[in-house]
C-alpha cells in the first residue's frame, strides 16, 4: 500500500526529550519503519522547523519525510501551530495529488484537520489517532492549559467524521465515545516498543555502589504533568534510596531550566538533594543500560495517554511502578509486571517502591513477566500488522464508493 502519515510537529527526526518531542516522535518513526519493513510504501509529512532542512528525504528506516512549510521555518511551541494549519493543508492536499496515497493516518489533532482537509476532496480515507484529547488535558490541566481553544471542537468534529478512529488504549475508547464516535469506528490498537532495542543487557550494577539502598529510575519530559515531583518526594520517604531523572534539555541546560530548577530546590528542601539525580536528555541508544543499572523504573503521570517508558522498561526487563491512568492501565498488569498506584500520592508510590526493592525475587519475578508480556502484545512488527489490517479495510471501504463527511473549520 501507499500510506501517507501527517504529523503536524512531532517530526519522526526529532532529537527526542524536548517540551514537544516525546512519545508520539518515537511512535510515527517506529510505525513508520515497521510499515516500511513489512513492504508499504511509507511517507510522513511534517513540519519545516529548520531552513537546512531538506523537502524531501529516505531515512535509515527506508520511508521518506516530507518537510511541509507551514509558518516560518524554525522551533515553534505546538500550542501556536493552528494558525498554520490551512498553509499545511493546502501543501499536503498539493502532494496528495501527486503521490495518491491509498491511506492517509493523522497523529494528533491538528494533524487530523490537517490531513481531512487536503485527502477527503481526493476521496482518499483518512485514520485518525490523537496520542491526546483536548477534553482530558483540560480536565486535568484546568487554566494552566495552554492549548487553542478551537481544540476541543475540531477533535470532536474528527472522532465524528474521520473513516477511522485509532486509539491506543481502552481508556480513550471511552473518552471518545463521549466525544460522539460510534464504537463501530474505533480500533484499539497500542503503542509498540523495539523489541530488539530495548532488552535486557545482561548483569549489571543495580543500585550502583550501595545496592541495598536501591537505585530508582523516572524517564520523561521535565513537565510537571509527569509526576516527576511525586516521585521526588516518594523516594525522601525511603531512607538512601536514590532517584535518578531522565530526560528534558542537555544536562549541561538544566541550570536554567525552569522545571530543573524547581525540581532540584524541591529536593534540596525535602533533604534529599544528594539522593536526586537529574541527568538530562539521554540518547535513546544509551536507555536499554539506564534501564538495566535502576532496580525499580516509575512512571507517575497524573495523565497519560498511553505511555511509552513503561514498554521500554518492561523489554529491558525491569519491574514497574505506575499511576493507574490511560494507557498504563492496559500496559501494567498489577501483581505479575509491576504495581499500579493513584496518581498524585506520593505516599503510595513510596509503598510501591519499597515492596520491591525490599524484594529482590518479586522484581525478578515481575521482570521476567515484563519482557514476555511486551513480546507477545506490544513488539512493533506486531502493531504495524494490527494498523496496515486498518488501513487495507479503509481502502476496500473507499474503493466501493463509501464517502466520509469533511470536518468543517
Amino acid at each position: 500500500m501507499r500510506i501517507a502519515l501527517v504529523s503536524e510537529h512531532a517530526s519522526p527526526l526529532a532529537t527526542i526529550g524536548g517540551v514537544d518531542a516525546g512519545g508520539q516522535n518515537v511512535h510515527v518513526a517506529a510505525l513508520a519503519t515497521s510499515l516500511t519493513t513489512l513492504g508499504h510504501d511509507v511517507t510522513v509529512f511534517t513540519r519545516r522547523d529548520a531552513l537546512s532542512l531538506p523537502d524531501r528525504t529516505t531515512t535509515a528506516g527506508g520511508y521518506a519525510v516530507e518537510h511541509v512549510p507551514a509558518g516560518p521555518p524554525t522551533d515553534i511551541p505546538k500550542d501556536e501551530l493552528f494558525a498554520h494549519i490551512p498553509a499545511f493543508a493546502e501543501h499536503l492536499r498539493i502532494r496528495l495529488e501527486v503521490l495518491r496515497p491509498d491511506v492517509v493516518h493523522a497523529h494528533f489533532w491538528m494533524s487530523g484537520l490537517a490531513a481531512v482537509t487536503a485527502a477527503s476532496p481526493l476521496g482518499i480515507p483518512v485514520a485518525q489517532t490523537f496520542h491526546a484529547l483536548g477534553s482530558v488535558k483540560k480536565r486535568h490541566q484546568g487554566g494552566k492549559d495552554t492549548s487553542p481553544p478551537q481544540r476541543i471542537v475540531v477533535e470532536q468534529q474528527l472522532a465524528q467524521t474521520v473513516d477511522r478512529v485509532i486509539a491506543t488504549c481502552s481508556d480513550e475508547v471511552a473518552e471518545l465515545t463521549a466525544l460522539g464516535t460510534s464504537p463501530q469506528r474505533i480500533s484499539v490498537v497500542p503503542c509498540g516498543v523495539d523489541t530488539t532495542a530495548f532488552r535486557p543487557v545482561g548483569a549489571a550494577a543495580f543500585g550502583g555502589d550501595d545496592s541495598a539502598a536501591g537505585t530508582v529510575l523516572i524517564v520523561g519530559r521535565l513537565v510537571e504533568r509527569k509526576g516527576i515531583e511525586d516521585a521526588i518526594r516518594a523516594v525522601a520517604a525511603l531512607p538512601r534510596a536514590r532517584l535518578r531523572v531522565a530526560g528534558g534539555p542537555a544536562h549541561d541546560a538544566l541550570s536554567t531550566d525552569p522545571e530543573a530548577i524547581r525540581l532540584l530546590r524541591l529536593a534540596e528542601a525535602l533533604g534529599v538533594a544528594d539522593r536526586v539525580e537529574l541527568l538530562g536528555a539521554v540518547d535513546r541508544a544509551d536507555m536499554p543500560m539506564l534501564y538495566a543499572r535502576a532496580d525499580v523504573i516509575v512512571c507517575a503521570p497524573w495523565y497519560e495517554p498511553f505511555g511509552i517508558v513503561p514498554l521500554e522498561a518492561m523489554a529491558c526487563g525491569r519491574p514497574v511502578v505506575g499511576t493507574a491512568v490511560g494507557g498504563l492501565l492496559d500496559t501494567i498488569e498489577p501483581g505479575v509486571t509491576g504495581e499500579l498506584v493513584p496518581a498524585h500520592r506520593p505516599d503510595r508510590l513510596a509503598g510501591a517502591i519499597r515492596l520491591l526493592l525490599e524484594n529482590p525475587v518479586r522484581r525478578n519475578r515481575y521482570a521476567d513477566a515484563g519482557r514476555r508480556r511486551v513480546l507477545s502484545h506490544y513488539d512493533w512488527d506486531t502493531i504495524a500488522r494490527m494498523t496496515a489490517s486498518i488501513y487495507e479495510d479503509l481502502a476496500a471501504l473507499r474503493s466501493n464508493d463509501a464517502i466520509s463527511p469533511e470536518v468543517t473549520r
